[in-house]
């Protein structure tokens, strides 16, 4: 397939044709850093003459599986990001998410096929701090909007993934200026597919992009310009409108108490207004109720308070609460209940 780069695009500041972008990569790959080498080897695999893009998945639709995506469909879903925000040539956008993951390669593709300048920095948890620049558009992850509350101010846009926010993140964001979303997708979607303004109780789809439900009241995708077949996602939603959902949480994540059907997300959601360390919701086996509510906290034991509770009915208070120093985590950061959850037996 034959790339094309935007005249307008930089990287951190410099212009470059076809085959000096490919000259840029293999510097990057034989002299960069960790985080410049994967910067490096994905501009060479965008620029060579094939088809398709190998990318792994996080795993959620699923078991996480090795898969391969278009550049056609990369290219564009980086043209519905850039009608979304209304991105123009010459526009300023910064890299700091790993470019080995979809979040990176997504911000590459979208500063050359948009025509971005776009600069990188080393993915830390404060890549803002000591960068003086304004910036129109920046994808971040919970982790790093935390840290990065007081250079928010320089950003337009901003979109955040790979977790969910929490209420006291959120609350600490309402006085920043910075147009601010959240997004839904995943590496099958090649991104985002969705976005959410904060402080909205609906995502939005991109442009082209339709949405279903399967028997099991799961979101199903049909983006033909991003993947052939409709993606069936293990997401439970609420239809509001013909491109709008509400996300309530994972199939694979509901537990039935008793013949009571609870969603961890929802819970979650409450609590974190009151718990600002990372836990979760699941359960285990109970001889009467089938399974029963557990929560699971990282770090030291502490009592935790009755009234963080409050809003709680009977049946969504966790009958258990355990502590575990450390979450295990996915390649992308994200908390793998699964494996967490199997440190309770040790």
């Amino acid at each position: 397939m034959k790339i094309s780069i935007h005249s307008d695009f930089k990287l951190n500041g410099k212009s470059f044709s076809t085959v000096e972008l490919i000259g840029e990569a293999n510097y990057l790959v034989k002299q960069g850093t960790f985080f410049e080498k994967g910067i490096g080897h994905f501009l060479l695999e965008w620029l060579n003459d094939e088809e398709n893009i190998f990318l792994q998945t996080s795993g959620s639709t699923g078991i996480p599986k090795k898969i391969y995506v278009s550049k056609s469909a990369m290219e564009a879903s980086a043209k519905a990001t850039g009608e979304f925000f209304n991105l123009k040539p010459g526009n300023t956008a910064l890299l700091c998410l790993s470019a080995e993951y979809i979040a990176g390669k997504m911000m590459l593709v979208r500063a050359m096929v948009l025509g971005l300048s776009l600069d990188y920095v080393e993915p830390n948890s404060n890549p803002l701090d000591g960068n003086t620049s304004n910036y129109d558009f920046l994808a971040l992850v919970p982790l790093q909007v935390a840290a990065s509350i007081p250079f928010l101010n320089r950003i337009k846009y901003l979109i955040i993934g790979g977790a969910k926010l929490n209420v006291q993140l959120i609350q600490q964001l309402e006085d920043v200026s910075t147009a601010i979303y959240e997004t839904y997708g995943m590496t099958e979607t090649v991104s985002h597919i969705a976005l959410k303004r904060l402080g909205e109780p609906y995502f939005t789809l991109l442009p082209s992009i339709e949405i279903s439900l399967d028997n099991r009241g799961c979101l199903v995708i049909h983006a033909p310009s991003l993947h052939t077949e409709p993606i069936v996602t293990n997401d439970i939603v609420d239809l509001v409108s013909a491109n709008q959902f509400k996300l309530k949480g994972r199939v694979d994540n509901i537990i039935n108490s008793g013949g009571i059907k609870i969603y961890p997300e929802a819970l979650e959601e409450q609590l974190s207004a009151f718990i600002s360390r990372r836990f979760f919701f699941t359960s285990e086996p109970n001889a009467i109720l089938g399974e029963q509510l557990i929560l699971i906290i990282e770090g030291d034991a502490f009592e935790v308070p009755a009234s963080f509770f409050a809003k709680f009915s009977k049946f969504q208070l966790p009958k258990k609460i355990y502590f575990i120093s450390d979450f295990v985590e996915t390649p992308t950061k994200k908390i793998n209940r699964a494996l967490t959850k199997a440190l309770l037996k040790r």
